[in-house]
């Protein structure tokens, strides 16, 4: 332990004494290192603004089918259970989806899209409650500002059909809970519970509604059968086997699938990339600082080898080109560092907003810092394996015979 506490105590000194050749291999392994990660910053920080938006827009994860099919609760069941599935909730057709809004504050009637909702809605994050039965909605930002109401205001709800040669019309007093945010629907929507949803398609097929007191034929479905569905992926990147599955039932898709393989293309691409330019920095900076600390052995051959001949191990002295190449990848990284955090601050100041960007263009994880750290170490121990073989190869004797 007292050999190598020497050792890392000499290493050290000869390594700040000699501080012009030292700073030369800093600069040296700095300059290499800097660049790579303003390279690998720039890569991270665009891929992921990208895969930010796709993953944070959920009009991304949708899976819309295309037309008409035939869906009841037991499939609607079946792929809510999957793992690869966020939130599903049925639709009724689009004509009988709709519904006539009414406030007391606006003096025109809204016809409003009808959507069913349920808790997990990825288009109503935050703190909206969903509705829990009939007398219950949520608006949509553009349906809530025609109507001029909010959150607590009621509102009456109408719906109309042309039944047995008559033209009839029903009311239903509905309060708002709440209203979406602009940027999940520019339509003027009303986000209700699934059983108004039906209702509202019972009623207008001439079919009664004995809970909300709406006359007409009985309604005796053995099966209910919906004719689409409001699907969200719990990831974009299970949105392409989602689709591929529904495909194999014979459904029409349509989803982003193009979109998000690009992003996915573009990250891979530019991995590859980075780590070619990575891989030969690495390795022209490993010859460079290997044959520097060849050479610089050959030039303290005498120094070592009197520390050979006052009976240090040949081990210990191989310790001290490596200590001395871990002080310069220290040093080299952390000037690396706060060369890239300069140059991080300038791209995401000046670039950045130019390019109508309201998150980083260039930014690294701490664990990225870390990661580079200890390449760095571990390739700067390599390199200097080739001075540590020239070091553990002096003997005693050549000190002997330049005294």
């Amino acid at each position: 332990m007292v050999q190598i506490a020497n050792i890392v105590r000499l290493s050290f000194r000869d390594y700040s004494h000699e501080w012009r050749m030292s700073g030369c291999f800093v600069l040296a392994l700095a300059s290499v290192l800097a660049p790579m990660m303003i390279l690998f910053g720039l890569k991270f920080g665009i891929v992921s603004t990208m895969l930010y938006e796709l993953v944070e827009n959920p009009v991304n994860r949708e899976v819309k089918p295309i037309g008409s099919g035939r869906y009841n609760d037991a499939w609607i069941d079946l792929f809510r259970d999957r793992g690869d599935v966020e939130f599903i909730i049925p639709k009724t057709r689009a004509l009988a989806a709709t519904i006539q809004l009414k406030s007391k504050t606006a003096k025109r009637i809204l016809s409003t899209e009808l959507l069913a909702t349920a808790q997990g809605d990825p288009l109503l994050t935050g703190s909206i409650s969903v509705p829990d039965d009939y007398s219950e909605l949520i608006l949509s930002w553009s349906a809530a500002k025609k109507l001029k109401v909010k959150a607590g205001d009621e509102i009456d709800a109408s719906l109309s059909r042309q039944f047995q040669g008559k033209r009839e019309r029903v009311h239903l007093p509905l309060k708002v809970i709440g209203v979406a945010d602009a940027a999940v629907t520019s339509r003027n929507v009303a986000f209700v519970n699934l059983d108004l949803l039906i209702a509202s398609e019972q009623f207008k097929d001439g079919r009664a509604v004995a809970q909300l007191g709406w006359e007409g034929n009985s309604d005796e479905l053995a099966v209910r059968v919906y004719p689409s569905f409001r699907l969200y992926a719990r990831s974009i990147y299970d949105v392409e086997k989602i689709v591929g599955d529904l495909e194999k039932e014979g459904a029409r898709i349509k989803a982003n699938v193009a979109e998000i393989t690009t992003v996915r293309s573009i990250d891979q691409n530019l991995s590859v990339i980075f780590w070619i330019i990575a891989c030969v920095g690495a390795i022209g900076f490993s010859f460079s600082l290997g044959a520097s600390l060849w050479a610089n052995v050959d030039r303290k051959r005498k120094e070592l080898s009197v520390l050979r001949l006052i009976g240090f191990k040949s081990g210990r002295i191989v310790m001290f080109p490596v200590l001395q190449s871990c002080y310069t990848a220290i040093l080299g990284w952390l000037l690396a560092v706060l060369v890239y955090l300069g140059f991080e601050y300038l791209i995401n100041f000046f670039l950045a907003p130019r390019l109508n960007l309201d998150r980083a263009l260039c930014f690294l994880l701490t664990e990225h810092f870390l990661w580079a750290l200890g390449l760095t170490v571990v390739i700067a121990i390599f390199a200097a394996i080739l001075g540590g073989v020239r070091a553990a190869s002096i003997q005693p004797s050549d000190g002997l015979r330049d005294v």
